[in-house]
């Protein structure tokens, strides 16, 4: 093989690679994209003999081939096509912005390759790409798909990969893997997306990748590769002070003395803020300690490296003097824009990227660290060059979220008032909801840069880190008492983990310390006391139904994308824990959240996805015979997308979350585009509710407009307020009219403007 294709660090002149391609560009759809860019699955095809030697630096053949399907090589081959082309300067890159993202795809629908059914020999990349699926989503409302992560990932042992640790966030090639499709039923799928109207978005993770070839390479300290990853060379005279690795392991995790240890040596930095996936006797610390392996110049080396994730997650090093860890992120970035044809990335695990040495006896800096920004600056600023937006999934306090929104992701996942309006459901009170909703706008969050979701293939989070972490010492006011941020933090999880989980909903589980494994149905049913799926009656049926549409309609009736997934749609129940049980044996429960399910009932007989995740009970039932009936889920779920989408409610602004006459009430007053107001009220409670709705933003006079009926439901009388009825489980949105055309200047800024758009009733 041509070897500047192999290359990864060579100081080869640009002339020495191939010939820049041709640039297109479409800039609706796509990015800048050669034409002949096929850097990746041209490398796999490359086969070395297999000689009997150790798989180490002393085996020629086995270093070309890891070199072969390295992603660092490949980013750099990638980056040498795109160098000096006139397209890479068409956008402007410097400054995030949200509304357009949203503008360009504000509703998206959260796949999850693994638990996605498709046809008989069908493959997940095929089955997304279907123009049936397009048509009714387009029917529905949803503009854009998130593939979730779809690259090779797990690792590479001898000559043999390793499956994924982690649901294929453990990325160790740029390859689609074949076992959800190939690079042309990928492109197919994006053309399909443009042609109704939508936008692919796939996934990155500047924060660690596999056990793959780049990390076997830096094992044997090859070339740049060391210094993609978190890696200290330990002298053989230390080794006594790392752990043996058991047979059959490539590492082992360090315990809590050995990682102290090691500091003391100087050689690391200690323990950080937190340890993510902890589990006694398998994840104590953050860091791991290497087999010893030969490199190429013979000697044999020992590493500890690090990994906020699991043991097979290394993290990459973001201030490294090679950069090479940003050269290969930003080369996989650069991959799905501009040779596969995507318009978005997801950025996972990105709040991560800056590690530093704290204070005597203090655990590093490892969260809200300004490395974390300025890489992330530089990620969201190349994906906006060519074209492209971006989203990261970002669970630390407001404030940081704010700090890296400024000039990193145009959006954020809204880990802000996500467990909020859970706890709401719960407990039939918004307090904590408000007060979330409001410290974000006190800070500075625009709601409009937030992904407001139902379910992703993750846990329901409620780690609540503003006030768990950054503010765990600030006094709150929170149900009649004053608690500081910790407080209030404990408080909340532990009444979400007694009603959610336990016996109150057997069918639920605990997540480490991050959440409850759940999907929002089994959720909606524990929030509700059914404590038996199996007996579940038409009238709880019901019931569950109206609440995940209250709950679609809190995140869809307020500025920002509305995401939900294939869970959500057909309305998935939590899988018997025995059915995963082989996934589940090392605490990772969330994988009973991750029933498979068939969005479009072209696999009834089918009990399990072509992964092999194990069929759900689906409550709604498949696209097709929903949108038969005006009722079901989709189809309510259209009404409210239509409202959204006639009246601009994605791309307005949150002005006011006032107080409420009833602790089950929310109220959301949002400025809109044209300048109108638009009220969205939600009755978190199972009771019905009547009460007055007031906030200093109503204009006295004006007439209040329900957007589903059309019909005119009041007036805003002399102190700013109007009254309201609510059913359980209910919500509804509101545009005002102003009755007095000179009424902008007797009330000023605050003042509404009629609009000619109107909904459709919601039952």
């Amino acid at each position: 093989m041509d070897e500047t294709t192999a290359e990864e660090a060579d100081s080869a002149p640009a002339d020495s690679a191939a010939e820049p391609a041709d640039i297109t560009y479409d800039e609706q759809f796509y990015p800048a994209r050669p034409k002949a860019l096929r850097p990746i699955a041209r490398r796999r095809q490359y086969l070395a003999s297999r000689p009997s030697l150790e798989f180490d630096g002393r085996n020629a053949a086995y270093v070309e081939w890891l070199r072969n399907q390295a992603m660092l090589g490949d980013a750099n081959v990638l980056a040498r096509q795109l160098s000096g082309q006139a397209s890479m300067w068409q956008n402007s890159y410097a400054h995030p912005n949200p509304r357009a993202a949203v503008e360009r795809a504000p509703v998206w629908f959260t796949a999850y390759p693994l638990s996605f059914i498709t046809q008989p020999g069908q493959s997940f990349l095929s089955a997304l790409g279907d123009a049936g699926m397009w048509e009714a989503f387009r029917e529905i409302g949803i503009r854009a798909l998130h593939t979730g992560p779809v690259k090779l990932a797990g690792g590479i042992s001898g000559w043999t990969q390793t499956p994924s640790v982690d649901g294929h966030f453990d990325r160790i090639s740029m390859a689609i893997d074949p076992v959800f499709g190939t690079e042309e039923e990928f492109r197919q799928m994006c053309e399909v997306a443009a042609d109704h109207g939508g936008t692919v978005i796939d996934d990155i993770v500047p924060g660690h990748t596999g056990k793959g070839a780049d990390f076997r390479l830096a094992e044997m300290n090859f070339r740049d590769y060391p210094g993609i990853y978190h890696m200290i060379d330990i002298p053989e005279e230390d080794w006594h002070l790392l752990p043996d690795v058991p047979e059959g392991q490539d590492s082992a995790n360090l315990s809590p003395e050995s990682e102290q240890a090691l500091q003391e040596a100087g050689y690391i930095i200690g323990r950080l803020q937190r340890v993510i996936f902890y589990e006694p006797g398998v994840k104590e610390t953050n860091w791991s300690a290497t087999r010893a392996i030969v490199d190429t110049t013979g000697k044999t080396r020992r590493w500890v490296y690090l990994h906020y994730f699991k043991a097979g997650q290394p993290s990459i090093n973001w201030l490294d003097p090679t950069f090479a860890g940003m050269r290969l992120v930003v080369g996989d970035a650069l991959h799905s824009l501009v040779d596969l044809g995507t318009g978005a990335l997801r950025l996972d695990a990105n709040g991560f990227l800056g590690v530093e040495k704290s204070a005597e006896e203090q655990p590093g800096w490892s969260e809200g660290h300004p490395l974390s920004e300025a890489a992330n600056q530089l990620i969201g600023s190349m994906i906006r060059k060519v074209g492209g937006f971006s989203f990261q999934e970002l669970n630390l306090t407001i404030d940081d979220i704010k700090a890296t929104s400024e000039s990193g992701p145009d959006l954020s996942y809204d880990f802000i008032t996500r467990p909020a309006y859970h706890y709401a459901l719960v407990t039939a009170d918004t307090e904590l909801l408000r007060l979330t909703l409001r410290l974000s706008m006190e800070i500075g969050v625009d709601q409009a840069s937030l992904v407001h979701a139902l379910q992703n293939h993750d846990e329901l989070t409620y780690e609540l880190m503003h006030f768990a972490s950054g503010h765990r010492d600030e006094v709150f006011e929170f149900n009649g008492q004053e608690l500081t941020g910790a407080q209030l933090a404990d408080q909340v999880q532990q009444t979400m983990r007694e009603r959610l989980t336990g016996e109150n909903a057997p069918y639920n589980a605990v997540f480490t310390t991050n959440g409850i494994a759940c999907t929002t149905v089994s959720f909606i049913m524990a929030a509700l006391g059914i404590r038996d799926p199996e007996a579940i009656t038409p009238e709880q049926e019901g019931q569950v139904l109206d609440a995940h549409i209250l709950l679609s309609m809190y995140n869809a009736l307020q500025p920002g994308v509305f995401a939900l997934s294939g869970w959500d749609l057909t309305g998935i129940t939590a899988l018997d824990r025995e059915h995963v049980h082989a996934l589940t044996s090392e605490g990772d429960t969330r994988w009973i959240n991750r029933g498979a399910h068939d969005i479009m009932g072209t696999s009834p007989d089918a009990e399990t996805s072509s992964a092999g995740m194990p069929r759900a009970r689906s409550l709604y039932g498949s696209l097709p015979d929903q949108l038969q009936d005006s009722a079901s889920f989709a189809r309510r779920l259209q009404r409210i997308l239509e409202v959204r989408e006639d009246n601009g409610i994605a791309t307005g602004t949150l002005l006011d979350v006032p107080d409420v006459s009833n602790r089950g009430l929310l109220v959301m007053v949002n400025r809109l585009g044209d300048g109108a107001l638009q009220v969205t009220v939600l009755n978190f409670s199972g009771q019905d509710i009547a009460g007055s709705i007031q906030s200093a933003h109503l204009p006295p006079g004006a007439s209040v407009q329900d957007l589903f009926s059309g019909e005119t439901v009041g007036q805003v009388d002399d102190l700013h307020s109007f009254f309201l009825e609510l059913s359980a489980h209910q919500g509804t949105a509101l545009l005002l009219h102003d009755e007095d055309p000179g009424a902008e200047e007797a009330h000023g800024p605050g003042s509404a403007h009629p609009s000619a758009d109107e909904g459709t009733h919601l039952t």
